[in-house]
């Protein structure tokens, strides 16, 4: 789903960014056009939020003209459901004309929006949410809406890239991934895998990270360093996103690996109110889209200097939007040029206690 151009455009992005940091361009922009959602998640309590509040069709195009967004640019439509907002489907035909290189996200509640929208405004890739088997999805997710997504994958497969996304959390299960991974096997789909963590915009109940966050058919002592069963890690042999990303949680989770963020300085979120934070994790806000441009937001330095902080001195996360980006920046740096080399471009880092090379860390996970 992601090719050696997009990775290639990013590194080429990260150096413009931090040789100019005051005219930095945004790599992705995740945009939450509304918190209306039909689904009642138990690991995202979006839906709940009241009064509902939908980010303007005017706004969205007001920010798609700031000077940070080019044309490579990958934007992010989602919500709640991106599809309950009353302008959809206006918004959708405006980014298939001037912006194509956009992303539509759905919980395919309701297949035919989403079918309709794939087929007329042809998004770049279609994100879908699939946390396990039938059982599962109705008690994770609140309601009884496995067919209807398998509706979507099954009519969309051969006509649209589409990415199932999956997330780890104490409602699921390991075997829940194996049905997932079964899915995109038999349907050729690109699978995305998250942990469930405490992000503040989805209002979550759980506490995320401690010994009891993953539910699995392992013992609980296990299950908190979440060790990968051998047929998953067998089956995600070539997926170096996913897999990595898994295998370096517990090492996260126990405080022994330290990442500096630099996703912070090429990827931002804009709420449905026009908040802007800093990331998708911390409750810390740039701005606000109703009372500076984008530009004035991202740029600004004021928000340079939080940024440069947070990229040393945060490591408060493992959230995939913007740990996968930092371990194949790191992993990458580290395969071309060396540990010493990567320290002095990115400053401090470690993967493990011990302070052993990502191969190393790897070989023995």
């Amino acid at each position: 789903m992601y090719t050696t151009a997009d990775y290639v455009s990013r590194a080429t992005r990260f150096v413009r960014n931090q040789l100019q940091p005051a005219s930095k361009k945004l790599s992705t922009l995740m945009i939450y056009a509304t918190d209306l959602c039909q689904s009642r998640c138990k690991h995202c309590l979006i839906w709940a939020k009241r009064p509902v509040v939908h980010l303007p069709m005017e706004k969205i195009v007001e920010i798609m003209q700031s000077d940070c967004i080019s044309k490579s640019t990958n934007i992010g439509l989602e919500g709640g459901e991106f599809l309950l907002h009353p302008q959809a489907f206006d918004i959708l035909q405006w980014f298939s004309r001037f912006h194509p290189a956009y992303d539509l996200l759905s919980n395919c509640l309701d297949p035919a929006k989403v079918i309709k929208a794939a087929k007329e405004y042809a998004p770049k890739r279609l994100f879908i949410s699939l946390d396990g088997n039938r059982e599962t999805y109705q008690f994770m997710r609140g309601k009884d809406g496995y067919d209807k997504v398998l509706r979507v994958i099954k009519e969309l497969h051969q006509e649209q890239d589409i990415s199932i996304m999956f997330t780890l959390s104490p409602y699921n299960s390991f075997d829940d991934l194996r049905h997932v991974m079964q899915v995109c096997s038999e349907y050729g789909t690109d699978l995305r895998i998250g942990i469930y963590n405490n992000i503040s915009y989805f209002d979550t109940v759980e506490t995320a990270h401690t010994d009891a966050v993953i539910a699995s058919e392992v013992p609980a002592a296990t299950a908190a360093r979440l060790e990968i069963p051998a047929d998953i890690i067998h089956s995600l042999q070539g997926f170096d996103e996913n897999l990595d990303f898994l295998q370096l949680y517990q090492y996260w989770q126990q405080g022994e690996l330290k990442m500096p963020c630099y996703s912070i300085f090429d990827s931002l979120v804009v709420l449905p109110n026009g908040d802007v934070p800093i990331c998708q994790n911390l409750d810390l806000k740039l701005g606000n889209v109703y009372n500076h441009t984008l530009d004035h937001i991202f740029n600004d330095a004021a928000t340079n200097a939080v940024q440069k902080h947070h990229c040393h001195n945060c490591n408060g996360c493992w959230i995939n939007f913007h740990r996968k980006y930092d371990i194949t920046l790191l992993r990458q740096s580290e395969r071309l040029l060396g540990n010493l080399i990567t320290e002095k471009l990115f400053g401090d880092y470690q993967w493990n206690k011990q302070k052993e090379s990502f191969k190393s860390v790897m070989a023995k996970v």
